[in-house]
């Protein structure tokens, strides 16, 4: 039996199992495909504390490195559920399962992707879903927003103080942003709104060169040096909605203690999968430090 259990091996995740190391409990981290979570798309980041400038690819690695070295156990399966109360919860993978008095759910979400071909390969060479990660990039360029929401609208007002142009791509007719984001993008010269259009191929092989776009039977080339994908994000909670209280969205509902709501004493939540308005590498890491040592204080009351 391990002390914690830590699901997910994103920055939530690896931080927690950093810190209950360091609190000296015996900690298993389960991951089901990437180590390092979405942040290794990113080509390069800048906006962690201490780091000029590094690739997503090496923030995780010289997390996993951190983590194995403090003595976390790490393991690559895929989790299918939990049961279980605090002390002696089993933690269900598809490959075996395993036991640990407390458990951390850090399981991040997914950026809704368009599901075009060339999309992967393009990811950080023109395809990014991130303005605040990667807006910094195309300063004197044209991009496009890909999406009408909230999100979509604040990219595109955030893209439009370092871009030459700003294309919004909205599939339907209408925004649905905030009215007051609307407003706003409407003063801005250097942003377009193209309504009721979908984004059918995205071209350039080593970079982007620009997208294909179609409204109704009319099919137009857009030349734009990358494009940003806002059409939501999707929480990788399916195998907790049984034994956790999730918002319409599908995110853990959580405070800043990191303890769901309702939640069995001794499950905490971390990261992008439970519900919060900042979702950054810095806040990830944030989440896991507080859950792990609120794991640590359960796991010493038992």
């Amino acid at each position: 039996m391990y002390d914690i259990i830590v699901v997910g091996a994103g920055p939530a995740g690896l931080t927690a199992a950093l810190y209950a190391r360091r609190a000296d409990k015996t900690v298993l981290v389960i991951e089901k495909e990437t180590f390092g979570g979405q942040i290794t798309y990113s080509p390069r980041v800048e906006n962690y504390p201490g780091f000029n400038v590094m690739s997503g690819n090496e923030f995780a690695e010289k997390l996993i490195d951190q983590v194995s070295f403090q003595g976390a156990d790490i393991e690559l399966d895929t989790v299918t559920g939990i049961e279980g109360e605090g002390g002696n919860f089993t933690v269900h993978c598809e490959g075996a399962d395993y036991v640990a008095k407390s458990v951390i759910i850090a399981a991040g979400s997914k950026h809704r992707q368009l599901g075009l071909p060339n999309e992967n390969e393009l990811i950080g060479e023109g395809v990014s879903y991130c303005a605040v990660c990667d807006g910094a990039f195309y300063k004197g360029k044209t991009v496009a927003v890909i999406g009408g929401g909230n999100t979509a609208l604040q990219e595109a007002i955030a893209l439009s103080e370092g871009c030459t142009h700003v294309y919004v791509v909205q599939n339907l007719d209408f925004l649905t942003g905030e009215e007051r984001l609307q407003k706003e993008i409407a003063k801005k010269d250097n942003i377009t709104v193209i309504l009721g259009t979908l984004v059918t191929e995205l071209l350039g092989e080593k970079s982007m060169t620009g997208i294909t776009l179609k409204k109704g039977d009319e099919q137009k080339l857009l030349e734009v040096d990358g494009i940003f994908v806002a059409i939501g994000q999707k929480p990788e909670n399916d195998p907790f909605k049984d034994v956790l209280k999730l918002d319409e969205y599908g995110y853990i509902v959580s405070g800043e203690d990191c303890a769901p709501n309702g939640a069995v004493p001794g499950i905490f939540v971390a990261g992008d999968c439970r519900t919060k308005k900042i979702r950054q590498v810095t806040t990830a890491t944030g989440d896991g430090a507080v859950a792990a040592l609120a794991a640590c204080r359960f796991v010493d009351e038992l």
